[in-house]
C-alpha cells in the first residue's frame, strides 16, 4: 500500500479550470495510470471544487472527465486497505480531515463506530462521494471506458451523462461485499428491474443499455465524445439564467428527497458498516489475503468465473470481429453469390432452365 509521502498530491490528480467567457467549468481527474483512482485527499479536494464552483458566479455548468482511456474504477482501495484489514486498529482519522497529531482518538477496530463513523461519514457531501448531489448548478459527466465505483457515483449524481459507446458501468463491489453505498441513487436513475439485474449478476452494462434504461442521455463514438459534451455545456450555459438554472435544481432535488435520496445515503452508510458481520460464501473478500495477493490479480481470477461477456475487464470479455474479418466474411460472401451468378448463366447458355 502506498503511503501519504508516496501519493501523488492531490492538485495533481483533480485539475480545475473555468471559462467565464461561457460560465463552464471543468473537473478533470488526472490519474491515468491508476485509472484516474481519487486518494482520500483528492476526494476532499473534489467536494472543495464543487463546493466552489456552486458559488462561482462566473459558473453555471460543470464538467467532470477522466484523462486518458478511461472516466476511472473506483476508489484508491490499496490506500483503503486498512480499514478491510484484519490487523490491529488503523486510524481513519485522514478520511475526516482530522490529523493523528490532533490529539483526537479514533474509535477502537472492534467497536461498531470504527466503519460505521466512517461510511455515515459519506453522505455529507463535503466528503467527496455525494457532492454533486447538493450542486445547485447543471452538471455533467463525460463517460468513456470504465466507469466503476465511485466514477460511477458521480454519473448517478450528475444531471446529464454523455458518453463514449466503448463505455462499461457498474460496481466490482456487487461481486464481493455484495453492495456498495448509495444504491438508493442508481435505483431511481436505472429503475428498479435494470439495477437489480446488475446487481445480482454483478455484470456491468454498456453505454447502449444504460441509454435504454435512461441513465445516459447521448451515446457516441468516443472521437465524438469532448464535441457531444460540449455541445450540452453550451446549450446549458446558455438557456437560462443562474438564478433559474438554482430554483429548477431546488425543485429538482426536493423531488430528489421527497423520494428518499438522503435517507438512502444514511441506510447505506448503516448496511456498509455491518461488514465484519457479513459471512462469505467462498466470494472474493477484501482483506488482507487479497490485497496480499495483489488486488489486480484477485479481482482478475474472480472476473474470470462470469461469462466472457459480462467480465468487468475489456481485456476478459468476447473480442469482437475485426475490420479484417469482417472484410473477409463479406467476400466470401461475394465470392460465393458470384458462383451462383456463374452457374445459373451456364445453364441459361446450355438451354436449360435455371434450377
Amino acid at each position: 500500500m502506498a503511503t501519504d509521502s508516496q501519493q501523488p498530491d492531490p492538485e495533481e490528480i483533480v485539475l480545475y479550470k473555468k471559462d467565464p467567457g461561457t460560465k463552464i467549468a471543468t473537473i478533470t481527474l488526472n490519474r491515468p495510470d491508476h485509472h484516474n483512482a481519487p486518494t482520500i485527499a483528492s476526494r476532499h479536494r473534489f467536494a472543495d471544487l464543487v463546493h466552489r464552483a456552486n458559488i462561482d458566479d462566473e459558473v453555471k455548468v460543470l464538467i467532470v472527465r477522466g484523462a486518458g482511456k478511461h472516466f476511472g474504477t473506483g476508489a484508491d482501495l490499496p490506500e483503503m486497505a486498512g480499514m478491510f484489514s484484519d490487523t490491529p486498529s488503523k486510524s481513519l482519522l485522514h478520511e475526516f480531515k482530522i490529523g493523528d497529531d490532533e490529539g483526537v482518538k479514533y474509535p477502537p477496530k472492534d467497536s461498531y463506530r470504527y466503519l460505521a463513523s466512517l461510511t455515515h461519514l459519506y453522505a455529507n457531501s463535503n466528503f467527496g462521494l455525494r457532492s454533486l448531489q447538493d450542486f445547485k448548478k447543471i452538471s455533467i459527466i463525460e463517460a468513456k471506458g470504465y466507469c466503476y465505483g465511485w466514477h460511477f457515483y458521480q454519473a448517478a449524481d450528475a444531471d446529464l451523462v454523455i458518453s463514449s459507446e466503448d463505455a462499461l458501468f457498474g460496481h466490482a463491489a456487487f461481486r464481493y461485499a455484495g453492495w456498495a453505498a448509495r444504491q438508493w441513487q442508481w435505483t431511481l436513475m436505472m429503475g428498479l428491474r435494470k439495477f437489480q439485474e446488475m446487481v445480482f449478476t454483478g455484470r456491468p452494462f454498456t453505454a447502449q443499455e444504460m441509454y435504454d434504461c435512461n441513465f445516459v442521455n447521448s451515446v457516441v463514438p468516443r472521437e465524438q465524445l469532448e464535441a457531444e459534451v460540449q455541445k450540452y455545456a453550451l446549450a446549458c450555459a446558455r438557456t437560462r439564467p443562474t438564478d433559474t438554472v438554482m430554483m429548477q435544481k431546488t425543485f429538482f432535488e426536493a423531488f430528489k428527497q421527497q423520494q428518499g435520496e438522503y435517507l438512502g445515503s444514511v441506510l447505506s452508510g448503516w448496511l456498509e458498516s455491518m461488514l465484519p458481520l457479513v459471512k462469505s460464501d467462498g466470494e472474493l473478500e477484501l482483506g488482507d489475503e487479497t490485497f496480499g495477493k495483489g488486488l489486480n490479480n484477485a479481482v482478475k481470477d474472480n472476473d474470470n468465473l462470469y461469462p466472457p461477456e459480462w467480465r468487468l475487464s475489456y481485456g476478459a470479455r468476447s473480442p469482437k470481429p475485426s475490420a479484417a474479418a469482417d472484410l473477409d466474411q463479406l467476400r466470401r460472401q461475394v465470392e460465393a453469390l458470384q458462383r451462383e451468378v456463374r452457374e445459373l448463366q451456364g445453364q441459361i447458355a446450355k438451354g436449360g432452365k435455371p434450377s
